[in-house]
């Protein structure tokens, strides 16, 4: 987050307003400078935030059009919550071409020794005053970069993912390599529906940085979606949870994958038992294969959430389906602690 400066650099010209004039002016604007500082300094990014906007509104009154406040004003909304006021302003300042460069000019006053803050004109004009030494200008560094990545973030949370990709390819043709923009262009593929292309940006991602475990569950949770990707979906969950052994969320598809669709296999046992029962059979065994396989992840899964009433249900079925009575038993006594620990709905 860039610093944000404690003064006005720039105030209103006695030769344009007159001097009661420009006096006046000026009041304000270390007024509301100092008020919106100090709310922001405090944490109060709701009254900052409106307050920057007048202090932008009071330096363009005299002839400045200083951005700089409208993008401290974007940020104080955007921690403030306040996200429609604060896409609004990072809209304009990204339409505008707004990079918050500024270019400070400063001299050292040779009897004082004191560095001293000048405008362009005043410090070209002071190069020829023998009482002033070591002139430097100093650039401070773009803020277009965060401008993108913010309000980025703002419009993926405001689930305006289509708004967000015209914001990440604009933002991209400037910044090639900004990662956050890359990695939030994958989630905006996802929320504006593009599945294809937020599976295919996964793989960019984890191409770069194989050691995302998120990414690696991401994947799996879309090619678990697909038939024909089950299998590469349980390597992606596999990755992921050795990669952040306590992943419980990975576990849990693991185990859930691995079963499949099993409402839907009882469904076909049942309706084989009697006129086909060979055939159930098969189904039968089959499943509880299926089960075998799930259990080290069940087991996993209860590891690292053992308080999450689904991971012991689940297990304890598979208990059930693998013939394990006893540790039946001791899932239905976790079970039961549980639902009495848990609160009333």
């Amino acid at each position: 987050m860039k610093k944000l400066i404690l003064g006005i650099a720039i105030v209103a010209s006695a030769f344009v307003f007159g001097q009661k004039d420009a006096n006046a002016l000026n009041a304000q604007l270390q007024a509301a400078n100092k008020a919106a500082m100090d709310a922001y300094n405090a944490k109060n990014y709701a009254v900052a935030a409106p307050k920057f906007v007048e202090v932008y509104d009071l330096l363009k009154t005299a002839g400045q059009d200083n951005k700089i406040y409208m993008y401290y004003a974007g940020l104080s909304h955007a921690l403030a919550n306040n996200s429609d006021e604060s896409i609004k302003i990072y809209t304009d300042l990204v339409n505008s071409g707004f990079t918050g460069v500024e270019t400070t000019y400063t001299a050292k006053e040779k009897k004082s020794g004191q560095v001293v803050n000048l405008d362009k004109a005043t410090w070209e004009l002071m190069k020829k005053n023998p009482d002033y030494s070591d002139f430097k200008t100093e650039q401070s560094k773009s803020v277009e970069p965060d401008l993108y990545e913010t309000l980025t973030s703002l419009l993926l949370n405001a689930k305006k993912g289509n708004e967000a990709l015209v914001i990440i390819e604009k933002g991209l043709a400037k910044f090639p390599n900004n990662a956050k923009l890359k990695e939030a262009q994958t989630n905006a593929f996802l929320q504006s529906g593009n599945t294809d292309k937020f599976v295919n940006g996964l793989k960019e991602q984890l191409a770069k940085n194989p050691n995302d475990a998120t990414n690696w569950y991401n994947l799996g949770v879309m090619q678990s979606k697909t038939p024909a990707t089950v299998a590469e979906a349980l390597e992606s969950f596999k990755k992921a949870v050795e990669l952040k052994p306590d992943f419980a969320d990975a576990y849990q598809n693991l185990v859930y994958t691995t079963i499949g669709d099993d409402a839907k296999i009882v469904a076909e046992i049942n309706a084989l038992r009697k006129d086909k029962p060979d055939d159930a059979s098969k189904l039968i065994d089959a499943r509880r294969e299926r089960f075998n396989k799930a259990l080290p992840f069940a087991e996993s899964w209860y590891k690292v959430a053992p308080k999450n009433i689904d991971a012991v249900t689940t297990l304890k079925e598979i208990y059930i389906v693998t013939k394990n009575m006893d540790k039946v038993k001791e899932m239905k006594a976790k079970e039961a602690e549980l639902s009495a620990a848990a609160p009333a709905k």
